[in-house]
């Protein structure tokens, strides 16, 4: 067959689409709600169509080659005009879902939003706490909020909305009661409360010029909201955001243990995709976020 006879089927390339973003049949499969062979087998019949190799199967996952690559590219920019022009026929809605980590939405965002809505009556905000990385149409988002180093996806736009400061804190109970600890020593009078960013060993290295393999007591969560939700309740120290824990500190649940900041590369960006309809409440929630972080 002559692979410019014809266009490949609209499924196929649907598959395709979401194949490269995954490089895994099982999570594409799960994405699409269909069973892992029926992936396999429409990439093999597109590549067949299209008389090229699209994939190379490792033994965990895929691997694009050069003409699966370009071709991906083009495919995920149809796909995005289609959709733009099938949400420009529909009427301006004033729905917009909002993707956040846990402990952003807990700490930073959910104590904000009766503002919001006191501002915007109109818009219907729906907020999905996820620590997945939005896939946007996917997930049904149409914003996201993510924690990282710049430059994203090149079909993203991204804009600094927090940097990153990380600074310790505790109960002002406890440390009135252990002592501010401003030495290596007297950190080790304390518990310290782990999360799955594992910032104290850095955090320790910079304010005290030493290195973890000083004894300490730890607890570890996977989540920075329960560290810092311990460190509240009196259980030990936390390292987290200082945007996060701010309220925390004014209200008096929280105070700084120490007077060191680590400041990272990383930091907490608006993404939203560059080529897909906009809804009309887009651009006001994220000038409303903005003004936020400006505060």
């Amino acid at each position: 067959m002559n692979r410019h006879s014809s266009l490949p089927p609209l499924n196929a390339l649907r598959v395709f689409e979401v194949v490269t973003r995954h490089l895994n049949f099982r999570l594409a499969a799960e994405e699409l709600g269909v069973t892992q062979a029926a992936v396999a087998q429409q990439i093999r019949g597109l590549e067949a169509m299209l008389e090229l190799k699209l994939f190379e199967r490792l033994p965990r996952g895929l691997r694009m080659t050069d003409p699966g690559r370009t071709y991906s590219i083009a495919i995920r920019e149809a796909f995005a005009l289609i959709s733009t022009a099938t949400e420009a026929l529909k009427p301006d809605d004033l729905d917009l879902t909002v993707s956040v980590t846990p402990t952003f939405a807990a700490k930073w965002l959910i104590p904000r939003l009766s503002s919001f809505s006191a501002v915007h009556p109109q818009i219907n905000l729906q907020v999905l706490a996820t620590d997945r990385i939005s896939q946007f149409r996917p997930d049904g988002a149409d914003l996201a909020v993510r924690y990282g180093r710049t430059p994203f996806e090149n079909m993203l736009n991204a804009k600094l909305l927090l940097p990153e400061r990380i600074v310790a804190v505790g109960s002002p109970a406890l440390i009135e009661k252990l002592g501010s600890p401003e030495r290596v020593e007297k950190l080790q009078e304390y518990t310290l409360l782990h999360d799955a960013h594992n910032f104290w060993p850095a955090f320790i290295e910079q304010a005290f010029q030493s290195s973890l393999p000083l004894p300490f007591r730890n607890i570890r969560f996977n989540q920075t909201v329960l560290a810092i939700e311990a460190a509240a309740a009196g259980q030990g120290l936390a390292l987290a955001s200082y945007y996060f824990v701010k309220a925390d500190i004014e209200a008096g649940r929280l105070a700084l243990a120490t007077t060191h900041q680590m400041s990272l590369e990383k930091a907490y960006y608006l993404v939203w995709p560059r080529n897909a309809h906009q809804p009309a409440a887009l651009e006001t929630v994220r000038e409303w976020l903005m003004e936020q972080a400006r505060l």
